[in-house]
């Protein structure tokens, strides 16, 4: 083989004749030129440079695998929720054997596909995902209300276990002898609880409804042992602890939180139930004790958890008793939708839009004739994409105009966030979605009334007659509120036993509320079963957490609409930058942690009942100054 360093044609033979006749070439030259090469020298190759080898493949999931996972499951939700949010509306305003199965059917189909997406999606805990797209994973854990057993014959039992529960609710009446075969709805009995002062008609309509929801002890001791096993499944201890791990804190924490704010507002509350106790025994004497809790049939309401409807016998002797709506509304022949389209218009006044035309084809605003329906009021949109509906039994009174405003907040809130990804359209945490139609409702002040022809030009309030007559909606509600879930955590967790359901439920009820049944309750006895949220399983802490934060959101949006005066007198109707602050914070839907959407319309990242304090201020001091005299507490 020839070198590299020479031309292939030609030969070394030259360079050594060179070399081996020095001696001759001396003799020749009178010097010898050192011998070169013939060929250019070439450069040394440069030193070789070692390329290290690819980094192995990835052997697990990626963050395009996560990605990809979680728009598929998105795109599979809606298509599912959707469908089974329609059969659910469908059976709720018509209630048949038929709808009923169809209800649990796609309840069932709905616990299937969640539950399946939540195992699947546990491939990807241990992967590094961006901020947005781990949250969709954690928020997709959270998604069922009643979580899914394993095993696909007690997904079908609990399943139809919750429908049906649903359905008995629904459909209960009571039909006492003296009615010969006649019986009485709901409806019925909250109207007779509402008007009457008639202490033994009180009792037969609080007893006849409570007695109803025995029927539903034997269900609902089943179905909390199916609905624990899917809390199981899905990583937690039980459907409590599931539901405590909503809102971005760990769930002993939340429990600690409910607490907190609780002890921040019972000193006004306790005032409250003191005056009222007061008030109650100047009409039925000694039947109200002077220093023990309420007989809870005496308070207004089927549940004692809101006590306006008794404003007239504990307003203060010879003052106005304010506004009354129900008058008026009979005055103006107002009929429900027209209420309906009042509460819109406020919403209209700061900016939001107005309501799709399919809503008001949609919606359910009266009891049916001509069917079974469930009455209990609820928002909804059904596809995720703005089919608003609202399903109402709307009677003309104050409380069902305020509801009406409660339920249209929750359908703004779905309104304004319908673009998000899909597990983004939630609430910041459940307390928002409940606190935006209240804290409308805090605007519907004399001044507010007076501007929509609701009340008479120069109709003047005086504040305390005005607070109190808001505090026996909005105070008195906050011991209610939190112990309908304080029982459940007890009973999800086996703290309580089920032959031990309805005594713990009175202990709870007596230590925070102050209340009492009116007559002796056994261990046969289901009385929380009477309030609709414990048979169609829907988490109650919300309600407790949105009566703090809708006195929190009212401060904020009276500070956007320039009012400096009293807060409880401050009304946004009409105030576009009091709308645009609300609408910011709807927009981001679940899409951040709540104390970020708190602090968009506060400005603070804690929750604080403060406010509410602030707002009734006027009305603590007339309190203080009625009972000073009085034992209070229970």
């Amino acid at each position: 083989m020839s070198s590299p360093r020479f031309p292939r044609s030609l030969s070394r033979r030259p360079t050594l004749f060179c070399l081996a006749s020095s001696l001759w070439l001396s003799a020749s030259f009178s010097s010898c030129t050192p011998c070169e090469p013939i060929g250019p020298l070439k450069p040394d190759p440069p030193p070789a440079v070692t390329t290290p080898p690819p980094p192995p493949k990835p052997t697990g999931p990626t963050e395009a695998d996560a990605r990809a996972f979680m728009d598929q499951t998105e795109t599979q939700l809606r298509v599912m929720w959707s469908y089974a949010q329609r059969v659910q509306f469908a059976q709720n305003t018509n209630i048949t054997t038929d709808t009923e199965q169809l209800n649990a059917q796609a309840q069932e189909q709905v616990m299937e596909l969640v539950g399946k997406k939540i195992k699947e999606a546990a491939q990807f805990d241990n992967v590094q995902l961006p901020t947005e797209l781990r949250r969709k994973f954690d928020l997709l854990k959270l998604a069922q209300d009643l979580p899914s057993p394993p095993d696909a014959n007690e997904r079908a039992e609990l399943a139809q276990l919750a429908a049906s529960m649903e359905t008995s609710y629904g459909k209960a009446k009571y039909c006492p002898p003296r009615l010969k075969g006649g019986c009485l709805t709901l409806d019925d009995l909250s109207r007779t609880l509402s008007t009457s002062r008639n202490y033994d008609e009180l009792l037969e309509a609080w007893t006849g409804w409570h007695d109803l929801a025995k029927t539903l002890r034997g269900s609902y001791v089943r179905y909390v042992v199916l609905a624990n096993k899917g809390a199981q499944n899905a990583g937690y201890a039980d459907v409590g602890a599931m539901w405590r791990s909503r809102y971005d804190m760990p769930e002993e924490a939340f429990a600690a939180e409910t607490e907190r704010l609780w002890e921040q507002v019972r000193p006004l509350y306790e005032m409250l139930h003191c005056y009222t106790r007061m008030r109650l025994r100047q009409t039925y004497g000694n039947r109200v004790p002077e220093t023990g809790p309420i007989p809870a049939h005496l308070l207004g309401n089927m549940w004692a958890q809101e006590w306006g409807n008794i404003f007239p016998l504990v307003a203060q002797p010879g003052k106005s008793q304010g506004v009354s709506l129900k008058a008026k509304f009979q005055q103006k022949k107002t009929t429900p939708v027209e209420l309906v389209k009042m509460g819109e218009s406020f919403f209209k006044s700061v900016g939001f839009d107005p309501l799709p035309d399919t809503f008001w084809k949609r919606s359910m605003f009266v009891r049916p004739k001509d069917r079974e329906v469930v009455c209990h009021a609820s928002a909804w949109d059904i596809t995720s994409r703005g089919d608003l509906r609202i399903k109402m039994c709307i009677e003309l009174d104050d409380d069902n105009f305020r509801t009406v405003h409660h339920e249209l907040g929750h359908d703004y809130y779905y309104w304004y966030y319908r673009d998000l990804p899909l597990l983004f359209q939630q609430g910041a945490n459940d307390g928002f979605h409940e606190a935006i139609g209240d804290a409308i409702a805090l605007s519907i002040t004399p001044s507010y009334l007076q501007k929509i022809g609701l009340a008479d030009p120069g109709t003047q309030v005086e504040d305390t007659t005005f607070l109190l007559h808001d505090a026996l909606e909005h105070v008195a509600f906050l011991p209610f509120g939190k112990v309908l879930d304080q029982w459940r955590w007890e009973v999800f967790s086996g703290k309580i036993k089920p032959e031990e359901y309805n005594k713990r439920w009175w202990e709870l009820r007596t230590k925070y509320q102050g209340v009492a049944p009116p007559i002796a309750r056994t261990d046969a006895d289901f009385d929380p079963g009477a309030k609709y949220h414990i048979p169609s399983n829907v988490p109650y802490a919300r309600y407790f957490l949105a009566r703090i934060l809708e006195f929190q959101f009212h401060r904020a949006l009276c500070q956007a609409a320039g009012f400096t005066g009293p807060l409880h007198k401050c009304s946004i109707y009409g105030n576009q930058a009091a709308g645009d602050k609300m609408k910011t914070m709807l927009q981001m839907g679940s899409s951040k942690p709540w104390p970020e959407a708190l602090e968009a319309i506060a400005g603070t990242q804690k929750m604080d009942g403060a406010a509410m304090l602030d707002y009734y201020a006027p009305l603590i001091t007339f309190l203080k100054d009625q009972t000073k005299s009085q034992k209070c507490g229970w």
